[in-house]
């Protein structure tokens, strides 16, 4: 399991009631996040899948590298350090390629597109925040 951090705690304490914000814009990258902590789900990610819906998003924890070998869809990656801050932004990354960076303790993955739409990139600051329960899910 992920060692917990002020940036991951909302996260590690109720996976499915968080959403991510870029601080920066206020923007909203996902309201759906999957966190991937653990040696199994870290190795299966996103593979199997068709695709990633609008709004939801991977969490790989401790991570610095993904790859998208064996995927059916591209996605956008941001390489982020345990203080939410990003480190680096690989947009439509298409399947059968490699990304990562030395400097990143995590990765999140986000439907491709995402990412341009937002104007997130290096530099900003994400957040993780408590959906209060009477809007979680919908």
């Amino acid at each position: 399991m992920a060692r917990a951090t002020p940036f991951l705690a909302p996260l590690l304490d109720q996976p499915g009631s968080c959403r991510l914000r870029d601080s920066r814009s206020g923007v909203i990258l996902a309201d759906r996040i999957e966190l991937a902590a653990d040696s199994s789900s870290r190795r299966r990610g996103l593979l199997g899948r068709d695709r990633l819906d609008t709004g939801h998003a991977l969490v790989i924890v401790p991570c610095g590298a993904v790859h998208t070998f064996f995927m059916r869809f591209p996605i956008d990656v941001l390489f982020v350090r345990r203080d939410g801050r990003v480190v680096k932004c690989a947009h439509d990354v298409r399947p059968w390629r490699l990304a990562g960076t030395f400097t990143a303790q995590l990765v999140i993955e986000l439907p491709a597109g995402i990412l341009r739409q937002s104007n997130t990139g290096p530099g900003d600051h994400l957040v993780f925040e408590r959906i209060p329960a009477s809007n979680a899910g919908a």
